[in-house]
């Protein structure tokens, strides 16, 4: 292997970045992610700009969550999906598409082809429990920075908190 050659570890030690489904807009549902076991992200409110919900739904149970970014309990979620959850699974499918979504929900849908109203109800007539609210915090977070990532400069440079690996295979 010579000077610039990558190993075979090296060149799949890279983050594979999947395409979006369909594009989508982010004003209703800026953040939308399939990770920790569960369709998580963030929904605007309807009635106030200031406001989001943080929103999930675990694979396998389907026990979800919805509560404010200051941990107050969802109104609308009451036994049910409510609107956030809602608009959370559809913008999931629009982002990974709905065979993704399902797989990785493991909702099975007995209609053929899955889509975001069959996925989201068929997990609704599972009737789901309320889950623990304690992912709320992580889910935020993340968040927020990813938007700390929008006001960067472009540029081709790495970003230090990006960096998980040396950048020499030297050891100390």
């Amino acid at each position: 292997m010579g000077d610039g050659a990558l190993s075979d570890w090296e060149r799949s030690s890279t983050a594979r970045v999947t395409a979006p489904a369909r594009p989508r807009k982010l004003a209703k549902v800026p953040f939308v992610e399939l990770a920790d076991g569960r369709l998580q992200g963030v929904v605007s409110s309807g009635s106030d700009i200031e406001r989001v919900y943080v929103s999930s739904v675990a694979a396998g149970t389907y026990a979800f969550t919805c509560s404010t970014n200051n941990n107050r309990h969802c109104g609308g979620a009451r036994g049910s999906f409510c609107n956030h959850i809602r608009a959370l699974i559809n913008e999931a499918v629009l982002q990974y598409g709905a065979e993704r979504v399902a797989r990785y929900l493991r909702a099975e849908t007995v209609d053929g082809a899955p889509s975001a109203q069959t996925i989201t109800a068929d997990m609704s007539n599972a009737r789901p429990p309320r889950g623990d609210t304690n992912a709320a915090a992580p889910v935020f977070s993340r968040f927020l920075r990813h938007l700390a990532y929008l006001e960067l400069a472009p540029g081709t440079g790495p970003l230090p908190e990006m960096q998980w690996f040396p950048p020499t295979r030297a050891v100390a």
